[in-house]
C-alpha cells in the first residue's frame, strides 16, 4: 500500500510539473510556432522568388526569432551564413546609384539606402562611410547632418559568444572630426554673409528693416552649426550684441530700438531688459501724449460747437424779432 501510494504521488506531482514546463517555454505556444512557420515559409518563398531584397528581408526576420530554430532547423543557419555577402552586395549597388541614407528600414522591393544595408548587418564602419558621403553630399541639410551626429544613439556592438551580451557602439574619432568640418563650414560661410548684411543696420529706415531681417535669421542659423563645434555658438551670439550695439548709436533710436533688441534677446544680453524698458517708457509717454492730445481736441471742440451754437441762437433771435415774431 505505501509503495503504491508513492508511485500515485510520483505520477500526480509529473502530471502537475509538465505544464508547468510548457509554460516556461516561450517558443511552445500557438501563436510563436505559427510566426515561425510562417517565416520559414516566406523565407522558402524568397528563395524562390530571386529577388535580392526580398531574399534578405526574410533572412532578417528569421534571424530576429527566437523560436524558429525549433521548427526550421536550417533557417536561422542560412540567414546567418548569407546575410552578410548579401546585405554588402545591395549596399553597393545602392550607393552606386546614389542610395546613401534613408530614415527608413530595408524594404522587399530594394528601395533602401546603403547605410541600412549596412546597419542591417552590423557594419557600422561602412555604415559610417556612406553617411558621411550622404552629409558631403548635402552639406547644409541640417536634420541628416543632425542624424549623423547623433548615430550611435541605440547602436551595439557584436554579441559576445560567451555570454551573448552587446555592449553600446561608439564611432571612432574620425567620424564626429569629419562631421565638425561640415558644421565649421556652414558656420563661416553664414558668419561671412551675415557681415555684408550688416552694412545696411547704418542705412535708412527701409534699409535697417531687411538688413536687420537677413542677418537675424543668418546668426541664427551659424548658431545652430556652432552648438557641435567645441567653442559653441558664442562668437554669433557675442556678434548680435554687437549688431544691437550699431543700431543703438543711430540717430534715431525711437524707431529703431526694437531691431536692436532682437539682437539683444538672441544674443542673451541683459541690454534686452534695458532696451525693453526704454521702449515701455517711450510707449507710455507717447500714449499719455496721445490721451492728452486727444483731451484737448476733444475740448477745442466742445467750445467750439458751444459758440456755434451762441451764433446760432443769436441769429435765430434776430431773423424772428424782423419778422415780428
Amino acid at each position: 500500500m505505501r509503495l503504491s501510494k508513492v508511485v500515485g504521488y510520483s505520477l500526480m506531482l509529473m502530471t502537475l510539473a509538465a505544464p508547468a514546463v510548457r509554460a516556461d517555454d516561450p517558443c511552445l505556444g500557438d501563436d510563436e510556432k505559427n510566426a515561425a512557420l510562417a517565416q520559414s515559409a516566406a523565407l522558402a518563398k524568397a528563395e524562390q522568388g530571386g529577388q535580392p531584397a526580398a531574399l534578405f528581408v526574410a533572412y532578417m526576420r528569421v534571424a530576429v526569432n527566437d523560436c524558429i530554430d525549433r521548427y526550421d532547423k536550417s533557417a536561422l543557419a542560412k540567414a546567418k551564413a548569407n546575410m552578410p555577402k548579401l546585405g554588402r552586395d545591395l549596399a553597393k549597388t545602392a550607393e552606386s546609384r546614389g542610395a546613401l541614407y534613408s530614415g527608413e528600414p530595408v524594404r522587399a522591393d530594394g528601395q533602401t539606402s546603403a547605410f541600412r544595408f549596412y546597419e542591417a548587418i552590423g557594419d557600422h564602419q561602412d555604415a559610417n562611410r556612406v553617411l558621411i558621403k550622404a552629409v558631403q553630399a548635402k552639406p547644409e541639410d541640417l536634420r541628416l547632418f543632425e542624424a549623423a551626429w547623433n548615430i550611435d544613439n541605440g547602436r551595439y556592438g557584436p554579441a559576445d559568444p560567451t555570454t551573448g551580451s552587446r555592449q553600446p557602439y561608439s564611432s571612432p574619432p574620425a567620424f564626429r572630426q569629419e562631421l565638425a568640418k561640415v558644421a565649421s563650414a556652414n558656420a563661416d560661410w553664414l558668419m561671412k554673409a551675415e557681415e555684408k548684411d550688416a552694412k545696411g543696420l547704418t542705412g535708412n529706415i527701409g534699409e535697417l528693416g531687411k538688413a536687420s531681417s537677413q542677418s537675424i535669421e543668418k546668426l541664427r542659423s551659424a548658431s545652430l552649426w556652432m552648438k557641435f563645434l567645441p567653442g559653441g555658438d558664442k562668437p554669433a551670439k557675442d556678434r548680435a550684441e554687437q549688431r544691437g550695439d550699431t543700431i543703438m548709436k543711430r540717430p534715431d533710436p525711437t524707431f529703431t530700438q526694437g531691431q536692436a533688441m532682437m539682437y539683444y534677446e538672441f544674443s542673451g544680453s541683459p541690454k534686452a531688459k534695458d532696451v525693453a524698458a526704454q521702449i515701455k517708457k517711450k510707449g507710455e509717454e507717447s500714449q499719455r501724449a496721445m490721451e492728452k492730445a486727444g483731451e484737448g481736441m476733444k475740448k477745442s471742440f466742445t467750445q467750439k460747437s458751444e459758440a456755434e451754437q451762441i451764433q446760432f441762437d443769436k441769429k435765430k433771435a434776430d431773423l424772428e424779432k424782423e419778422l415780428g415774431f
